[in-house]
């Protein structure tokens, strides 16, 4: 499995921190989806064209680099452990092995150890993510009805 995995030294956040507000302002000034980005190698003036969708996840990781945080790359079809599907959520590794259990994630297992596609993972963290949202627009809700804001 290919996990690709940075954790930033000051350099880097400096660099990352530079980097990070032309890259953005190029997105925002070309926002069609198919947008292809021009990069050019100062050394050698050499072009390469990179798809939209790869400098948007370069941004996003040059702004978790820029606040000094480790970055991790996993491809969709990646298995992961339970301990790695657990990091990756920010929970134990029991906790991720309940909710393996319960049907919340999809896995399959390989002997007697459990592997779960990072796809099911990020499945799962979206809907999780919209649980969240849905829940704190109730509570935002109840709280104007209340008269509390």
């Amino acid at each position: 499995m290919a996990v690709l995995s940075s954790h930033p030294d000051s350099t880097q956040v400096e660099a990352a921190a530079s980097a990070l507000p032309r890259i953005r302002h190029y997105l925002e000034e070309h926002p069609e989806p198919l947008t292809r980005v021009p990069v050019v190698a100062e050394d050698s003036g050499q072009g390469l064209v990179l798809p939209r969708s790869a400098v948007e996840l370069l941004a996003a990781v040059l702004a978790h680099m820029a606040a000094g945080r480790g970055v991790s790359i996993v491809p969709e079809h990646a298995e992961l452990t339970t301990q790695q599907a657990a990091d990756m959520l920010n929970v134990s590794r029991p906790y991720l092995v309940g909710l393996l259990e319960a049907g919340e994630i999809a896995y399959r297992k390989v002997g007697t150890h459990r592997r779960v596609r990072a796809a099911s993972l990020l499945e799962y963290m979206r809907a999780d993510d919209q649980r969240r949202r849905e829940a704190a627009d109730d509570l935002s809700a109840v709280t104007r009805e209340l008269g509390l804001d």
